[in-house]
């Protein structure tokens, strides 16, 4: 990329004249509320009977997974966008992205009947490629993480001359995502705290400044990804710093730097920064599917993992639930590894004589546990002896904990000695 800093200095120059616009103010949140009625539909709160229960607080969920783009980021793209001269647009625009803003920026463009084109990872899920071209946008597959994306978007925005339209380090932008803030105050005046999301920061700068210029007094925590937390180890610094590697589920937040224009305002306005581990994501998206019938993308599902993680007893709290834009096999993956953590499926296993009617037996014992087996396999080659022992791996499913500990007492007590295995199914 041997015309990175190059494009660097170009772009630096461009977000200065950008951070000279009158964004981030009173008025430009209530201008952007206004736009962006245009292409978004309503995500009325839901109150979350669940996580209410589980916290003692009143937890209210913002599904912006269910935005006709399937996450907020068509709020800013749009907003932002419509900020943009004629002349800006006919040019053509450009962004990177994991894939929401990809589908932000598409819709808003075919909007408006002008060009885009966008550089996601190759890592991108499949589902928002596929939906990204569906929407008129000529999509283009670089590098290994969104910052490696962005560089090459870059790169073809001096090439080609096209207006470039940053995910989240744009005041515009973030001043379109801080919609959710002014809609989450109508409906609930009284929020004593709103849990956002936090990838590049354009969605936390947007929601928590808006909410102290409504509110002083509303408590905004961000929530990273452990294996992405780029914006705690800025803040930590004093300064924007760039992770030499991110590693998360959460892909639409696996960003290596956060945003050096919205880094001042993020440092002003969040009042802290909490890391939720992938393992926490994985049961969170059970919870949602099994609670609330919602599909919600591990990143849209950092706000309510971080609810375990504060004390929120007695207060009024707004969950922005960020997209839901998740493949099947994605899917398929989270809630088979959500089972396996909360102990409904589990796998062991036992060393029985190899004859006649002991596979019965020990399915005999299972069946009195209440246990179900879904999987077994049975390797006869695991002692020469074959008539002294074989080795029997069983799969089964339990209501939980305390259900897989009684199904392993009775078959110790039958006289078999189980052995827990890595499970899978």
């Amino acid at each position: 990329m041997g015309n990175s800093r190059t494009g660097d200095h170009w772009y630096l120059d461009l977000k200065k004249q950008e951070s000279d616009l009158k964004e981030l103010t009173i008025e430009a949140f209530e201008r952007a509320c206004e736009i962006v009625k245009r292409v978004t539909r309503p995500t009325d709160l839901i109150e979350s009977d669940y996580y209410s229960d589980l916290t003692g607080a009143k937890v209210y969920l913002k599904p912006e997974n269910m935005q006709r783009t399937g996450a907020y980021k068509v709020r800013g793209a749009y907003y932002k966008i419509s900020t943009l001269s004629d002349e800006a647009r006919a040019k053509g625009l450009i962004t990177a992205s994991a894939g929401n803003h990809a589908q932000g920026v598409a819709y808003a463009a075919k909007c408006y009947g002008c060009k885009a084109v966008i550089v996601m990872p190759t890592t991108t899920p499949l589902i928002k490629v596929n939906r990204t071209k569906a929407l008129g946008a000529e999509v283009i597959l670089h590098g290994d993480v969104y910052d490696e994306a962005c560089e090459y978007a870059l790169q073809l925005a001096k090439e080609h001359g096209y207006t470039f339209i940053h995910p989240f380090d744009d005041p515009a932008v973030a001043t379109g995502q801080g919609t959710i803030a002014m809609e989450i105050y109508k409906e609930l005046p009284l929020v004593d705290i709103i849990l956002v999301p936090i990838g590049g920061g354009g969605l936390a700068t947007g929601v928590s400044t808006l909410a102290k210029l409504l509110n002083p007094r509303i408590r905004v925590i961000g929530v990273e990804p452990e294996g992405a937390a780029c914006l705690t180890a800025s803040l930590k610094a004093g300064k924007v710093v760039t992770l030499p590697t991110v590693n998360t589920i959460a892909d639409g937040t696996a960003v290596k730097t956060p945003g050096s224009v919205v880094f001042p305002y993020l440092q002003k306005n969040l009042d802290s920064v909490i890391t939720v581990p992938d393992e926490e994501l994985v049961e969170a998206f059970l919870d949602m599917v099994e609670n609330h019938k919602m599909i919600v993308e591990n990143s849209g599902l950092l706000s309510v993992a971080a609810l375990r993680h504060i004390d929120c007893r007695g207060r009024k709290i707004a969950c922005v639930l960020s997209g839901g834009n998740m493949d099947v096999i994605t899917m398929s993956s989270v809630v088979q590894q959500g089972l396996i953590l909360r102990d409904r499926i589990f796998t062991v296993s036992v060393q029985l004589p190899d004859k006649p009617g002991e596979l019965s037996k020990v399915a005999g014992v299972i069946a009195q546990a209440n246990g179900n087996v879904i999987r077994l396999e049975h390797n006869q080659f695991v002692s020469i002896n074959r008539s002294a022992a074989v080795e029997l791996t069983i799969t089964m499913e339990a209501f939980g904990t305390e259900h897989k500990k009684k199904i392993l007492h009775a078959l110790g007590e039958a006289g078999y000695k189980p052995e827990l295995r890595r499970a899978s199914i």
